[in-house]
Order: C-alpha cells, then structure tokens, then sequence
C-alpha cells in the first residue's frame, strides 16, 4: 500500500535547498571520479530496487513487467551505461581555434556543471521521466532535487524510498508531495529546472524560473499528427500506428494523437488496424495483461468526455471504476470537435482524411507544433515535403515512438512543445553550462590594441579582418 505524500514546507524546502548548495559548494560533485560513483551507485540502487519499481509501475498504470521493464527500468539502466562508458570523454574540454590577432593563446569550451538542480517528474512515464534527466545531470556534476508526480503515488515513494537509502540527502534527494511541495520548490532559486509535464504547467514553471533568470528545460506535448500516405506497407504501418499509440493505454506524450490518412487507403488501414488491436490486446483488451490503465479517475473523465458515440466505429468501452478506456477508432472527425481542440493522452485516436500531402500539411501547421511528427509513406520526395514544411519537436518517418529510444538523436520539443532537448550525451548539455575559456600567453603583445589609437584605425581595419580567420 502507498504511503500518503505530504506536502513539504517552505521552510523544509529552504533547508534542503541550502544543503544542497553547500554540497555543491564543497566542490565534491566536480571530479570525473566523483561522478562515476555516483552513477554506480545509481545503478546499483534501481538494480537492487528493480522489482519494486516495477511493482510500483503496475498499481500505478497497470504497467506488465515486461512494458515497465523495456520502457522505463531498461531505458534508464542503458543510459547509465552509456553515460559510464562515456562521462569521461564529455567532460573533457573542446578545443576551439584561436584566431592569428589573440596569438600567442588557446581556447576551448569548458563543460561546467550548472549547481542545484531541480527535475520535475510526470506521472505516465514516472520512473523514467525522472531518471533519465537524472542520469545526465550526475555526469554533468550537479547536485539535484527529484520531484515525482503525486499522481503516480506508488513510483513515487518507491523513488523517494530507494534515493534516501543509496545517496546523501546534500547530494541527492526527493521531495514528494503536491501541488504545495511545487510551488514551494519554485518559489527557490536553483540553477538549473527540468521540466516533464503539461503545456500549462509548463507555462507556470517557466514563469518561476524567470523571476531567478534561471535556465530550463520543458518538455511538453501537444497533438502529435500521424500521416498515412496511400503508398505505404499496409500491415506494418498499422502495427506501427496501434504500438505507438495504445503504449501505456496512449499516455505518452510523443503517442500519435490522431491519424491524416489519404482516402485512397482509409478503409484498407482502418480494417487493418482494428485487426491489429484484436491481435495486441485480445477482443477485450480489459482482460489483455499488456493492456494499462488510465492514471486516475479525473484523467477518466477527461478522456470520456472526448467519445462520441455517433463517431466511434472501434472501442469506445470504459469502466470508471477500473480506470478502463478500450482501444477506441472514431471516424468522420472534424477539427471542430472536442478530440480534436486539445492533446489526448489516451487510447482514443481520430481519424482525418485528406486527398492531397497538402491539405495534411496545412492541417498540421494550422495548429501548435507537435512534439512528434509521424508520416509512412514509400514516396520519398512526399516526405521531404512534410519535413521541409512543418515544424515539430521530432520526426519519424514509416514507425512511432522509435526515434525517442534511439540515443544518438535529441529528444525535446519546440513552441509549444517544449524548450530544449536530451538524451544521452545531450542530456549532460543540457545540464552543463558551455563555459568559454581563453588562455594567452605572455610571450607577444600586440601594441596597436592600446590607446592612444591615434591613425591606427586604417591600419588595423585590414588587420582585423586578416587576422580574426
């Protein structure tokens, strides 16, 4: 059973926000080895807590061990991993060239660790959401304040149970609670905030962090519009489509959130995919042990709201009580309709067609930019078109979701989608200031540069420009 969250004061949370800084003002977090142990020791801490996690993941959202594992546990543990194999190469300074005019000298970017951090964790993807960032900010050397979702109580206190066994709290630690234990964090100056959630949440940590001018990361969502081009593999795109979609029972926030399907191929895919529901999660996908929940009953009765029945042609079962939204199709949808006015964040997927790439395009651009864009299509030069004439957070072109799992590429949104971006080594960016570094020498001096400048100027005009290659 979970443990009840209480709210932390201001007064509790000023404290740890000093202790925290005094850690980091120790100087304890810098060293490479400092951090190398700290992230074995993070790995070691969800080794040793992984059933619990992912127990924790199935009272949450009815998460099977198996998604848990592959979509959270797994996905941090391989970040750890990589940021082991590669912390000591990121942390080294780049050089950069220094023009002939600053000779004798050498420059280069210095990563610097920003100080106390704070990350703010979402309740759909509540263990990964909160650690991958984590995993960079270590590396990056800072000391960090966790915040998990309230709604996710269970992950939560797991989270908060295993970080106050493995770390010291001037390190690492947690505050769990709600919305009090947010403003009171926010209300604290930090170096650096991490932000997972809401676009409108988003807005009011955006405008805290502003009042301390301090630097953030939101990762957001929004609509994110699928197009199916009549030239695709109809089997795989469906399989594709109903994965990326009914993932965590559609709360992902780069899930597809409705379908632009060209009319040539509309009731070949549609039949397809219910076909493809049927197979993942059985006729009845209530009794499916791979099919999760809606996180709470506010959140049910949102999605219940967006069903309407004379546009349902799949689905459309619910079960308050269980927290149960069916995989659902609604057809014949308007933008004009409520499923369509704000992000989903369910298993309820609409479906739009259009005759022309065009007219999907215009459709896109007439609202926010989407945190993901998807479109299957054989026809190449179709694609370019999408890429090249909208504006998304990320693209994955004949798949869904993939291109978050692919660590080598940036994950972040833009507009209204988000701010910034991580993932690997680019979540150890995100965390370290690029501190600029120039180192001369004392051996060449250049006069001209002092005054009196007297008739200089028309000497050091070519001069300038010669020697700033």
């Amino acid at each position: 059973m979970a443990t009840a969250i209480v709210e932390k004061s201001p007064s509790i949370v000023i404290s740890i926000v000093s202790e925290q800084r005094t850690h980091f003002n120790s100087g304890k977090t810098k060293s490479v080895n400092s951090r190398i142990k700290q992230l074995k020791q993070l790995k070691q801490a969800i080794l040793a807590y992984e059933s619990r996690i992912l127990e924790a993941l199935y009272k949450d959202l009815r998460k099977s061990e198996t998604e848990g594992y592959l979509t959270e546990v797994g996905f941090v543990l391989n970040d750890l991993e990589e940021a082991l194999t590669k912390v000591k190469r990121w942390v080294k300074p780049k050089q950069v060239a220094t023009p002939l005019f600053h000779q004798k000298g050498a420059s280069y970017i210095q990563p610097d660790p920003y100080g106390v951090t704070l990350i703010i964790g979402p309740w759909n993807y509540p263990f990964q959401l909160l650690m991958a960032p984590l995993v960079g900010a270590i590396a990056a050397g800072n000391t960090c304040i966790l915040k998990p979702s309230e709604y996710s109580v269970h992950t939560s206190n797991v989270v908060g149970e295993m970080i106050a066994e493995y770390f010291d709290a001037g390190f690492l630690t947690v505050v769990e609670g709600g919305v009090e234990s947010s403003k009171n964090l926010l209300a604290e100056k930090f170096d650096y905030i991490f932000f997972t959630g809401s676009t409108q949440v988003g807005r009011i940590v955006y405008q805290a962090a502003a009042k301390h001018l301090t630097p953030v990361t939101l990762e957001l969502g929004g609509k994110s519009p699928c197009i199916v081009d009549k030239y695709i593999h109809l089997e795989y795109a469906a399989k594709r489509i109903v994965f990326g979609k009914l993932l965590n029972a559609g709360q992902t926030c780069i899930a597809p959130d409705y379908l632009l399907v060209h009319k040539d191929i509309k009731d070949k895919l549609v039949k397809e995919i219910k076909k493809q529901m049927n197979s993942f999660y059985g006729e009845d996908a209530s009794k499916s042990d791979d099919y999760g929940r809606i996180i709470n009953e506010k959140h049910f009765d949102r999605l219940s709201r967006l069903l309407d029945g004379d546009k349902i042609i799949f689905g459309g079962k619910t079960d308050r009580k269980d927290k149960y939204i069916a995989p659902t199709l609604m057809d014949g949808v308007t933008m004009d309709d409520a499923v369509m006015k704000e992000e989903i964040f369910g298993p309820i997927l609409p479906i739009l067609e259009f005759s022309e790439i065009e007219e999907a395009i215009d459709i896109i651009n007439a609202g926010s930019k989407p945190l993901a864009l998807y479109c299957f299509s054989k026809r190449q030069s179709r694609v370019t078109k999408v890429i090249e004439n909208t504006s998304s957070g990320g693209v994955c072109i004949n798949d869904t979701i993939m291109h978050m799992a692919n660590p080598n590429l940036p994950f972040g949104g833009v507009g209204e989608s988000g701010l910034g971006a991580y993932h690997s080594e680019s979540t150890f960016t995100t965390f370290s200031h690029q501190k600029s570094v120039m180192h001369k020498s004392f051996l060449v001096d250049v006069p001209m540069r002092y005054p009196p400048f007297g008739g200089n100027l028309k000497l050091l005009k070519p001069l300038l420009k010669y020697f700033n290659k």
